[in-house]
């Protein structure tokens, strides 16, 4: 008995833990995040890019957790206050020790550039960097800073950029399992890793077409940033890898030191007095947001594209229903005078595409419509930007792809090696059961499905000539499924400018005739109210979620009470309606 009650004691003790601790945790964590630390009088900006980046801030209660990424937009929104706010008087900035995308790299390089003109010194340090991905690129960004920091003894292996891919072919034969694809065209090579057992000749020349130009982009803006001549930088670059002590008599950083000393350089800097301030902090704090005039909207589109809905707008996905209803919005919305439309996406649903597309066609039949890319705009990123009154792309933004692919794995024949058999049954045509993974496409399925795949291609392909207002004859020499930086897309007529998002508000501002004139940026954001992420954060129902909150209640812990007291305020406002944040620009 006395075992008995220890452990109902135990499972009570858990459930507790689980029902009010829990919950309590991610409302305290709603509460506190509301009350941003206030901005000293001389403060260093700390920008950690260790912990990784995004394009665009995650929406949801998750983000609220230590060790979320960065978003870049915020970063580089944040920065572009700083330039005119007299308390912000220097930038500290951790490097990450391996690849930055390339895309963010030239968005933050700019920003870092923007920034330092007007007076202010960003002072990077670096821990190591590692021949990883797009290693050169975080090199990219240090150069960009008014002093590059390496601690003593630490790698400088930023040689050149790589890329790794596994091929299966061979494994799937030995096996029997049939990868059942259709492509358009030889470029559209991201089946390739299940197709062959090596990079065909169009695959190999995708790759290091886009590599060369990423890495040609990096070494000419550290070049420029470090005022070195560019094939002296380059042929120093590729003779490492060095240490520290070694980059620093090669001239490509500035200063060997210890965190501390890089941080006490940069207060130095500031003045007496400055203290450090968390470029997330800085990011929540005193805004003083301007209600009226004119605006330009911006709406963030990230990630995959697919059909419906789901984090909202500004989320980790790109759901066509919620972007869709962004651009409708803002084309209805009287203070908004043009639209910029920041696309960071490699692809996805051809028919949210479209619908995104549609919604950027009826909103610039009433003001601009200027595409920002960021790391990605290929593929689907590129089917919702191309009728776009204009796209400013990254140097090195992926962009393109204009291709399709589609098709399934046959694996009956694999499973049956090991004793598992499998079988269909279907009624009504013949193509009833083509989806299905027992057997390969018989010969008239793959007509049907090809052609459906040649007619995706077709559309897309016809989209874009209209969009871009070139011949499909042109269209289909530069499409094939092939991926093009922002730097070769520009000379091939699928970008309209090189640059970043600032670009593309001036952009969006000149072509509204608002050249010269102060504007508000205007967000579109619906994210989910309070109750709401945490429900989707638990995967509770709206009942479950009511019920936890009754339990604490009845508990009687004050403190969970008076968090679900503001929370519950919170929601009330938030509930229905889109959360708007205006900056003047």
């Amino acid at each position: 008995m006395k075992q008995f009650l220890l452990t109902m004691a135990g499972v009570f003790a858990g459930l507790v833990l689980f029902f009010v601790g829990v919950p309590f945790l991610l409302i305290s964590a709603l509460v506190g995040s509301a009350k941003p630390a206030p901005t000293p009088a001389a403060a260093v900006l700390t920008i950690d890019l260790r912990k990784g980046l995004t394009d665009q801030e995650a929406s949801g209660v998750l983000n609220l957790f230590g060790g979320s990424k960065l978003a870049v937009m915020s970063v580089v929104s944040a920065l572009h206050r700083a330039e005119t706010d007299d308390r912000v008087k220097a930038v500290f900035v951790r490097l990450p020790e391996g690849g930055v995308e390339p895309g963010e790299a030239d968005e933050l390089r700019l920003a870092f550039r923007k920034f330092e003109a007007t007076g202010k010194p960003i002072i990077a340090h670096s821990q190591g960097l590692y021949p990883s991905g797009m290693i050169t690129s975080t090199y990219e960004l240090g150069a960009a800073s008014s002093q590059l920091w390496m601690q003593q003894g630490a790698p400088f292996q930023a040689v050149g950029i790589a890329s790794e891919d596994m091929f299966l072919k061979r494994f799937f034969d030995k096996y029997g399992v049939k990868a059942d694809y259709e492509q358009r065209y030889e470029y559209k090579n991201a089946v390739n890793t299940y197709l062959y057992s090596d990079y065909t000749a169009a695959h190999r020349e995708s790759e290091l077409s886009w590599m060369g130009s990423i890495y040609q982009t990096a070494l000419a803006d550290a070049a420029a940033d470090r005022k070195q001549d560019p094939a002296r930088l380059k042929a120093t670059i590729e003779a490492g890898p060095y240490d520290a002590g070694d980059a620093l008599a090669h001239g490509l950083i500035d200063k060997v030191g210890e965190v501390r000393e890089a941080q006490q350089a940069a207060l130095a800097k500031a003045g007496d007095g400055a203290k450090l301030m968390d470029i997330d902090d800085y990011i929540s704090a005193d805004h003083d947001l301007d209600g009226g005039g004119d605006a330009i909207a911006v709406i963030n589109a990230e990630g995959d594209i697919s059909t419906g809905t789901g984090g909202g707008v500004g989320g980790s996905a790109i759901n066509s229903d919620e972007v869709s209803n962004a651009l409708y919005q803002a084309a209805d919305d009287k203070s908004v005078k043009a639209i910029v439309f920041r696309v960071s996406s490699p692809g996805g649903s051809d028919t949210a595409s479209e619908q995104i597309l549609a919604a950027v066609k009826a909103a610039k039949a009433k003001k601009p419509v200027v595409v920002s890319m960021g790391a990605y705009g290929a593929s689907g990123g590129y089917w919702i930007s191309s009728a776009a009154s204009a796209i400013i792309a990254e140097p090195s933004t992926l962009t393109g792809s204009i291709g399709v692919y589609g098709g399934k794995f046959a694996l009956g024949p694999a499973l049956s090696k090991f004793g598992v058999d499998m079988r269909d049954l279907s009624v009504g045509g013949a193509y009833a059961d083509a989806d299905g993974s027992a057997n390969e496409f018989t010969p008239a399925q793959r007509k049907v499905f090809a052609a459906s795949i040649d007619k995706v291609y077709t559309g897309f392909v016809t989209r874009v000539a209209e969009g871009r207002h070139m011949p499909v004859a042109r269209v289909m020499q530069i499409a094939r499924g092939r991926v093009w930086t922002g730097a070769q897309a520009k000379g091939l007529g699928l970008v309209d400018e090189v640059g970043g998002f600032y670009q593309a508000v001036d952009k969006a501002k000149a072509l509204a005739g608002l050249s010269g004139k102060t504007v508000r940026l205007k967000p579109i954001v619906s994210k989910k109210s309070p109750f709401e992420a945490i429900q989707a954060a638990l995967g509770g129902s709206s009942t479950s979620m009511k019920s936890l909150g009754q339990i604490a209640w009845l508990l009687g812990d004050p403190r969970a009470q008076s968090a679900l007291k503001q929370l519950t305020q919170a929601e009330a406002h938030a509930r229905g309606a889109n959360v708007l944040a205006q900056t003047p620009f």
